[in-house]
């Protein structure tokens, strides 16, 4: 009979336990403001004198920040302190709290004050100069204890803040991707094409977009609705965008076209706000897409602040 012969077990590796990490509530934001000044001073101690700090008080917070997180933010040299890549992390992290923090501060300062709402608001450059001056206006004149925070975004920066939540309402491009944001119009109109009056193309309108190609042109930023539209029919057209310059906005526009230096796309109420009165002229834009909608979006999954309710129902359309 054989005898059973019995294989000696493979010892197992020892998993070694995962600390628990620190909880982000007991993170203060006095260590929060102490970790961003040493990302940017690169020194410990210019970091401590500029948070009003003793320098040995400053590094044990440092090192409870770390210890506490179980990570090392800073590697340390004789050329100072640089941040690791979880240090780089953390640090878009604390300036977003640290912003927010400061607002809601401020926000709270004018509630004693009197102030009754406070909304934030994202919205294109297009709406911003065409339409939304004379509409809060109007606003204030009922609501004159609300505050609004406006911040100007492309269509795409508009849709992603109201998602992520950084402001309740927004005004963008309808042809951008909304996703599933509650969307109303707020305006119609329609793109032209600025020019100078001794240009070639002046008196020659309506005009199709590609028949403006074989010219120089100035263009909004590259994230812009307006520029997006342009390159896109350019490229239907199978001809090159002749960008001669990027400007910031529409008064540069209407300023570098003044001075010869190509012809823009515009909202035509940009003509009559600043291209009449620098002697421009403009010509119609027979392509589908001069003719635009903006929409007044928000996100239908949560209920607006009242002061918030109080601006969509002030800016929708009317019945």
């Amino acid at each position: 009979m054989r005898a059973h012969r019995t294989m000696p077990l493979t010892p197992q590796r020892r998993i070694a336990p995962i600390s628990q990490p620190m909880s982000i509530d007991r993170i203060s934001l006095t260590t929060l403001r102490l970790f961003v000044a040493v990302a940017e001073e690169g020194s410990l101690t210019r970091a401590a004198d500029r948070e009003a700090i003793a320098t040995s008080a400053a590094s044990r917070r440092l090192n409870d920040l770390e210890s506490g997180l179980d990570v090392a933010l800073f590697t340390r040299n004789s050329r100072g302190m640089q941040l690791t890549l979880a240090g780089e992390s953390l640090l878009q992290h604390a300036r977003r709290m640290l912003l927010a923090a400061s607002a809601l501060s401020s926000e709270l300062l004018e509630y004693r004050r009197g102030i009754r709402g406070h909304i934030r608001m994202l919205a294109n450059l297009s709406a911003i100069v065409a339409y939304l001056p004379e509409e809060l206006e109007q606003f204030f004149l009922t609501h004159p204890d609300l505050r609004i925070e406006l911040e100007e975004r492309p269509t795409g920066g508009v849709v992603r803040g109201i998602q992520e939540g950084w402001a309740e309402i927004g005004v963008c491009s309808g042809d951008g991707e909304l996703g599933e944001l509650t969307a109303v119009t707020f305006r119609r109109d329609r793109l032209v094409m600025l020019m100078r009056p001794d240009h070639p193309l002046a008196g020659s309108g309506p005009l199709a977009f590609a028949d403006t190609l074989p010219f120089d042109q100035i263009a909004l930023h590259a994230e812009s609705s307006i520029f997006t539209r342009s390159q896109m029919a350019a490229r239907d057209a199978g001809r090159p965008l002749r960008r001669r310059i990027h400007v910031p906005g529409f008064d540069a526009i209407c300023r570098t076209v003044q001075a010869g230096l190509g012809i823009g796309v515009v909202p035509e109420p940009v003509f009559a706000l600043f291209g009449r009165a620098m002697h421009l002229h403009v010509e119609a834009l027979t392509d589908g897409w001069a003719q635009r909608e903006l929409k007044l979006v928000w996100r239908g999954d949560r209920p607006l602040s009242t002061a918030a309710q109080q601006l969509v129902e002030h800016l929708r359309p009317k019945a």
